[in-house]
């Protein structure tokens, strides 16, 4: 029965809620965290040098006044002495017209006391001293001469008010020059990650397709190795993109034809009239499966080969050993063929690189000498090491036809097969050899064997 839409409605109503969405946290901005830093640097700084600055003027300034009240008790003692007084009481400057001024006689007759209801205790205490009047705090510095005895006194609070109020002043460019510090940081850190956000646009920009090296011109010191190492990135993804793109267009072509045979030969299977016929069938069936299998094992190394990273560092590897292991699996497909695969290698021999693909090249070395060497031949494998001035050598010979000389590149070559070569190769074994001769940065030679006559490959590391 179909689904009505009251039934529809009925179940969307019984299906559980979605469940709720977490929202990530949203990562931190490296530049909010710098300029924010730098901001809160700024102002501490900006504060600690207003405090400094204002206690450093405060006490500059109560320095200043108890300067300013001992000049003026000093003019005053040396005009009465000269016997001026009225002169010496119009000096007075007008700054100090706030302060109790008194003279004494050494008698103890006041001789002069400043127009104020407030007066001293006429037992002073020579110099600067702290005394209070009528509840207020004073500052008073006093003077005795052979016949007076000057007092100057100043209110604190109003010292203290006055020296506030210039230190204020002095903290004021502090205040004013804070703010505008704090901008020229933002300003800065803006500039200095712009290089940053260039490069994010950059690859912001690209296409899916686009695996071409960032510009690295004009970029800082501390950014270039970051972009360097993406660069590096970007061709490692280039070249395994490269050989992926090869091998879904070599499989595409290559596995045509074998597929096409494998299925006249399942067809010629089901045709055939008697059991004779039938085996015969099933054995080329069986065969061609094998090649077809060997083809796609090919495929896949020679793309693994091509698309290799070379991050991991190389590392000595034991070329005798690895020469010991690959005659020892090919030892039985040469004694089905008759074939003396023989082994000269020293006790230890040992080059830089990677022992899985060396492996695999000599592998395909081996193979490919068993391939194309005939029954009754002979396939000789030789390692040499490192000596003075050369460097480690693998070396496979064989007593086969060979290859021409104007042909002995072009077999490195994917799917190239030497005109008039025997056998049912992929044309893909030599093009995986010189893949990771390549890798490995050592020199690949083709030439006739002079011992066996026939084909020589040589893979040499420098020395």
């Amino acid at each position: 029965m179909p689904d009505t839409p009251d039934s529809i409605a009925a179940c969307a109503r019984h299906e559980p809620a979605a469940a709720p969405k977490h929202h990530e946290k949203r990562p931190s901005s490296l530049r909010g965290r710098l300029t924010r830093a730098l901001l809160v640097a700024v102002l501490l700084i900006a504060c600690a040098q207003a405090l400094v600055t204002y206690r450093t003027a405060r006490q500059d300034t109560e320095a200043l006044f108890d300067a300013q009240m001992q000049r003026i008790a000093i003019s005053l003692t040396g005009s009465l002495a000269a016997g001026d007084q009225a002169g010496g009481l119009a000096s007075v400057p007008a700054s100090a017209q706030d302060m109790i001024i008194q003279i004494w006689r050494a008698d103890g007759l006041m001789l002069y006391r400043s127009p104020t209801s407030r007066l001293l205790p006429p037992q002073a205490v020579i110099g600067f001293s702290d005394l209070r009047v009528d509840g207020d705090a004073y500052r008073v510095y006093a003077l005795q001469t052979s016949t007076q005895i000057v007092q100057v006194a100043q209110q604190t609070e109003a010292r203290r008010e006055m020296a506030g109020q210039l230190a204020l002043r002095a903290v004021l460019p502090v205040a004013l020059l804070a703010p505008l510090l704090m901008l020229v940081v933002w300003w800065v850190v803006g500039r200095a990650l712009a290089p940053v956000e260039r490069v994010r646009r950059q690859v912001a920009a690209r296409r899916a397709d686009d695996l071409a090296p960032l510009p690295t011109a004009g970029l800082p010191a501390e950014l270039r190795p970051l972009v360097d190492e993406m660069n590096g990135l970007l061709g490692r993804l280039a070249a395994a993109w490269a050989a992926l793109t090869h091998f879904t267009a070599d499989a595409a072509h290559e596995l045509r034809s074998p597929l096409a045979a494998l299925r006249l030969q399942v067809q010629s299977v089901q045709r055939a009239p008697d059991e004779a016929a039938r085996q015969l069938a099933g054995e080329r069936l069986l065969g061609g499966i094998d090649r077809a299998t060997r083809l796609v094992e090919q495929l896949l190394a020679l793309a693994r080969q091509e698309g290799a990273e070379r991050a991991a560092p190389p590392v000595p590897v034991d070329l005798a050993a690895l020469a010991r292991s690959a005659v020892a699996d090919a030892a039985g497909e040469a004694a089905r063929r008759g074939i003396a695969l023989a082994l000269d290698a020293p006790d230890e021999a040992t080059a830089q690189g990677q022992p899985d693909a060396l492996a695999v090249l000599l592998r395909n070395l081996v193979d490919n000498a068993l391939r194309y060497t005939p029954e009754g031949g002979q396939v000789r494998v030789r390692v040499q090491s490192a000596g003075a001035g050369t460097g480690a050598a693998l070396l496979v010979e064989d007593s086969g036809p060979g290859i021409a000389p104007e042909d002995r590149q072009r077999v490195l070559d994917r799917f190239y097969r030497a005109p008039g070569a025997a056998g049912h190769g992929s044309g893909l074994g030599l093009a995986i050899v010189s893949a990771i001769a390549r890798q490995h940065e050592a020199a690949l030679q083709l030439d006739a064997s002079p011992v066996l006559g026939g084909l020589r490959v040589a893979l040499r590391w420098p020395g």
